[in-house]
């Protein structure tokens, strides 16, 4: 019988015996198994929110997925309807490159690049197998966003 865990890095299963995560490549840091989920999806358009109320939503739900371990947060934040990408689309995506850019999340992905033409796509794919059945996956979705934590 294989005993099996799941990668600290990535989330994955992997065989207790390996020495590397085959899905990320990290050296094996295990942990007794998945905390929570893998991937949620956060609604920041619901009720009709301004601006600052859909960004301090952001904030909490970032929060609340990390303290899950979860590791893949799709947030819906709508594309606007003047054509051009809303306020909430615009603000959600520039809070997130200044998360990013402060190591509180990993990495991002705008719905419209979320595709397995993309090579950053593919490897998001390779390293987290169970984005293959995103629903999202090969839509150019403008109206969401894919945090890497």
């Amino acid at each position: 019988m294989v005993t099996r865990m799941c990668c600290e890095v990535c989330g994955n299963e992997i065989e207790v015996a390996s020495a590397q995560c085959p899905y990320c490549d990290a050296a094996v840091e295990v942990s007794s198994g998945v905390h929570g989920p893998q991937q949620k999806t956060v609604n920041l358009e619901r009720g009709m929110p301004l601006v600052g109320e859909a960004l301090t939503r952001l904030g909490r739900e970032i929060e609340q997925a990390g303290l899950e371990h979860c590791r893949v947060l799709t947030l819906i934040h709508g594309y606007g309807s003047s054509g051009r990408g809303g306020a909430i689309r615009q603000e959600v995506r520039a809070q997130l490159q200044y998360l990013k850019h402060r190591g509180a999340i990993n990495d991002l992905v705008a719905g419209e690049e979320f595709s397995t033409r993309s090579n950053f796509s593919r490897r998001l794919l390779h390293r987290f197998p169970f984005l293959r059945s995103h629903r999202d996956l090969n839509r150019s979705n403008p109206g969401i966003t894919l945090v890497i934590l």
